[in-house]
């Protein structure tokens, strides 16, 4: 029976989008009132995209309505075609955009302690039709780049990263959207820096910039001429507004998210069958996008799934990011990439991983409750 002391009041999701103060997104809007420009390349969205980057440490980057769209554009971009080699332990757009794209998603394996794409596994897996590498920096932790680059390097493959989970993520001081040819932020809610619904480019050839903002927007270069078919990818003012006033609360957000996380490790720590990244990478600047266990049924007590349920009858929500793994979707289980037995490490990471409530507005009180509600129900078993 659980203890109705533990249940909280209102719900607890996983995460909660920052919203900015009332009147600082006011003064944006009133900009844009008095400019009468509320799509097409305008001030805020030109402002927007020379803070971002600064922000992320970035050559060039463009701006899109969302993330889905801008890696769509990456892949048109880079002329990828054939197969693509990526991951199964990804959100459903990674895959799908490359069947949008008529070209073929090859599965690999993931690594068990990154969760990542192994970088070790690519190579086996490169055949006459493959064209690129489109890997995931998942939860933020960021893939093994220089094994991945010499890959390419070595097959002549582009390569395109997925850091929808890694805003303002470094690796020793370098932004994580220069690697690779090209890298994918998502804006969405849910993300530690957001436009509501957006996402960006980024890349180091600045000769691509003309390329892709035409791709975004409908292959026309002028009034009269349209020189390559392109889709509507542009992001308008409101969201460029909205993420120029986030802006100056994203470095507050990863404070508290910060502190947040030393809770969850200190009561965490120790607990049998329970294990997440206990330190933090040398060399890494995190994105504090989740915060993420894994539960070892025969170890905890109980499946993830079970705590996952349970957490719902105390009014907390969390999520099994990411399950089913993309391979296991009816529209991929036919791929022989995709086959259960090439994919054992992924399959037993999902049914392992469990994002637990992540956002700055939580306090100490509300981590320790989540904490003492997940031994509630190991002790019910």
């Amino acid at each position: 029976m659980m203890c109705m002391r533990l249940q909280f009041k209102s719900a607890i999701y996983v995460t909660r989008p920052i919203l900015p103060p009332i009147e600082k997104m006011t003064a944006k809007l009133m900009e844009i009132w008095v400019s009468h420009r509320l799509t097409n390349n305008g001030p805020q969205h030109r402002l927007l995209e020379a803070a971002l980057i600064d922000r992320l440490k970035v050559h060039t980057l463009s701006l899109f309505n969302n993330g889905t769209i801008a890696l769509i554009v990456a892949c048109q971009s880079m002329r990828l075609s054939g197969e693509v080699i990526t991951t199964p332990f990804t959100f459903a757009a990674t895959p799908h955009v490359l069947t949008w794209k008529n070209i073929k998603p090859i599965f690999c394996d993931i690594d068990p302690v990154t969760m990542n794409i192994d970088a070790t596994k690519i190579e086996s897996m490169i055949t006459p039709k493959t064209t690129g590498i489109l890997a995931v920096h998942v939860f933020g932790t960021p893939c093994d780049v220089d094994v991945i680059q010499d890959v390419a390097d070595r097959y002549g493959l582009r390569v395109i990263y997925d850091a929808a989970h890694a805003f303002g993520v470094e690796i020793n001081g370098t932004g994580i959207g220069t690697f690779g040819d090209i890298s994918m932020f998502s804006f969405h809610a849910t993300k530690l820096f957001h436009t509501a619904e957006g996402g960006a480019l980024t890349f180091n050839d600045k000769n691509l910039k003309s390329r892709i903002d035409l791709l975004k927007n409908f292959g026309i270069k002028n009034e009269e001429e349209v020189v390559m078919p392109g889709i509507n990818g542009k992001m308008n003012e409101l969201q460029s507004a909205l993420g120029l006033v986030l802006l100056d609360c994203i470095d507050e957000e990863r404070r508290k998210r910060k502190a947040i996380l030393s809770v969850y490790r200190k009561c965490l720590n120790g607990i049998e069958g329970i294990s997440f990244q206990e330190k933090d990478i040398p060399g890494v600047e995190s994105s504090y996008q989740y915060f993420v266990i894994k539960i070892d049924e025969k170890i905890f007590g109980c499946s993830r799934d079970q705590v996952h349920e349970e957490f719902k009858q105390y009014n907390v929500f969390t999520r099994k990011y990411f399950y089913p793994i993309c391979s296991e979707y009816a529209c991929y289980r036919h791929l022989s990439s995709a086959h259960r037995d090439n994919l054992p490490i992924s399959r037993k990471i999902a049914s392992e991983v469990l994002s637990l409530p992540f956002y700055g507005d939580l306090n100490q009180d509300d981590v320790e409750k989540i904490c003492e509600i997940l031994l509630e129900i190991r002790a019910r078993g």
